[in-house]
Formats: structure tokens, sequence, C-alpha cells
């Protein structure tokens, strides 16, 4: 029976210990990770901004679009 409550109260340590450390340590785990992610937004965001600066500015004039042909709005009748 003493060995049952031994195992009881070693299982309940262990679980209070992980609890102890996770709010310890979650926290700075989160700050590393959000960290990283503005890094690699920032370097996305300056590719993007060298690549539009790198192309070939386009004409003023806008392109002629096709003309298809007349569109109908039509109305129910009831």
């Amino acid at each position: 029976m003493s060995k049952l409550i031994e195992e009881i109260i070693i299982i309940l340590i262990i679980i209070y210990a992980i609890k102890f450390l996770a709010r310890l340590l979650l926290p700075v785990l989160a700050k590393k990770v959000v960290e990283k992610a503005s890094e690699q937004f920032q370097q996305q965001q300056n590719q993007y901004q060298n690549t539009q600066q790198n192309q070939a500015p386009k004409s003023d004039k806008p392109r002629e679009t096709k003309k298809v042909g007349e569109y109908i709005d039509y109305e129910e009748i009831e």
C-alpha cells in the first residue's frame, strides 16, 4: 500500500515540476518564435521591395482592353 502512495506522490511531483518549468520556459520560447517569424517576414519584405525596384517602370499609357460587345441588363417582368 505504501508503494502505491509513493508512486502517486512521485507522479504528482513530476506533474508539478513540468508545470513549473513550462511557466518559466514557454514565454521565452514563444518570444524566440515570434522574433524568428518577424525576421523572416522582414527578409521577405526586403526581397519583394528589391524585386519591385529592379523591374522596369511601366509606361504611363494604360493598356487598351478588348471590346467584346454590348452588355445588356435584363429586367424581370412580373
